[in-house]
């Protein structure tokens, strides 16, 4: 269960870890009210990574900008995940970005905790951090750890400071069933104070039984409305979201990729892998059109399944019956092909729904009236 970045910096600051002075906000009219100290940052506040690079995480320069800034953010969806709340902070005039983290780790036999003298967003690209297993935290050794980032780290004072903050870090995941506790960046200000510029902590689910706080965190992530790719797992269907405008409805992985493969070759640009092969029921079919009709970002549909024991009379059916009931006015196109194929026209003549000759064709008029280049 990964906490969000306020809730993993209450945990480092009660275990004497430094971390800036926070402020979470759930209405952006808040911020006009209140003073706070500029430039400050305004942080989207998710269960999800990757905000710094999608827009989460904004400099401002007064009241009016964060406010602006928060509004904007809050009414943004980051990983499907919307925030409830940002959290301001003072913005941080950083030297350096280090890297920290302990997690567990099962060759260590425990936690291990790893360093790196490059931190911040891009640390997947920095050369890999120093390990050292630690095990139980009890295990910790200063000198053993200490004679590990003596050769990356020659100023002294930031290498006693990262060790104090190591053994805390370890203390948190002890304490409160972690399995990672991270600080990217770790930053080294002016005068060389370090601060936890961003947490990421990970508590394990499986703890609940004895931990009240992840109890109480799961009946809240269960109580949510699902979001649309678990609702489609959970009936079966197997949805990727991705950023295109063409929605796409297919059977097996291999068709469905190939599709996607055509949808881009004419122009177009795929919005999502959709497989229903797992669940060709009614419900299933019915679940696929729910999706892509309140999806915002879909303009156009493409129905492109072949059928082997897959009977395409059925499939043409259940389409019939969905299409009748139906309230989007986003336009379908249609490629059923394979077994009893021949019968699918006669079933769509009443609806006036046309089932393409060739998948080349389907592809083509769905691209056209997404609005990509045909």
């Amino acid at each position: 269960m990964l906490m969000t970045e306020h809730e993993g910096k209450n945990l480092l600051r009660a275990a004497g870890v430094p971390t800036p002075a926070g402020w979470l906000v759930e209405r952006p009219e808040e911020i006009l009210r209140s003073p706070f100290t500029y430039p400050a940052a305004v942080k989207a506040q998710v269960r999800s990574g990757g905000r710094g690079k999608s827009g989460g995480v904004v400099r401002v320069e007064d009241p009016q900008s964060a406010a602006e800034a928060a509004g904007r953010i809050l009414d943004m969806d980051f990983g499907e995940e919307r925030p409830s709340a940002v959290l301001m902070e003072p913005w941080l005039e950083i030297e350096r970005e280090l890297y920290l983290s302990a997690a567990v780790d099962g060759g260590a036999g425990g936690y291990m905790l790893l360093y790196s003298p490059a931190g911040g967003v891009d640390v997947e690209g920095a050369p890999p951090p120093v390990r050292y297993p630690v095990g139980l935290p009890r295990n910790f050794r200063v000198h053993e750890f200490r004679g590990l980032l003596s050769p990356l780290e020659g100023d002294s004072s930031v290498r006693e400071k990262v060790l104090r903050i190591a053994r805390s870090l370890l203390r948190v995941a002890w304490a409160h069933d972690c399995t990672t506790v991270e600080i990217n960046p770790l930053a080294v200000l002016a005068g060389g104070s370090l601060m936890a510029a961003d947490a990421k902590i990970v508590r394990d689910e499986s703890a609940a039984f004895r931990d009240l706080g992840i109890a109480e965190a799961i009946r809240a992530s269960n109580s949510r409305e699902p979001k649309p790719v678990e609702r489609c797992l959970a009936a079966g269907l197997m949805l990727i979201p991705m950023e295109g405008n063409v929605g796409l409805i297919s059977g097996g992985a291999g068709m469905t990729m190939a599709t996607m493969d055509l949808i881009q070759a004419a122009g177009g640009s795929p919005a999502c892998f959709l497989d229903c092969s797992a669940n060709p029921t009614p419900e299933g079919y019915r679940l696929a059109f729910e999706m892509l009709d309140g999806d915002p970002g879909v303009r156009s549909i493409l129905v492109s399944i072949f059928g082997g024991a897959t009977q395409m009379d059925r499939v043409a059916r259940v389409i019939h019956d969905i299409m009748n009931e139906r309230e989007s006015a986003k336009p379908v196109v249609f490629r059923l092909n394979g077994t009893n194929a021949g019968a699918v026209q006669g079933i769509f003549d009443n609806l006036g729904i046309r089932n393409h000759a060739t998948l080349d064709a389907a592809v083509a008029e769905a691209v056209s009236l997404a609005g990509g280049v045909a």
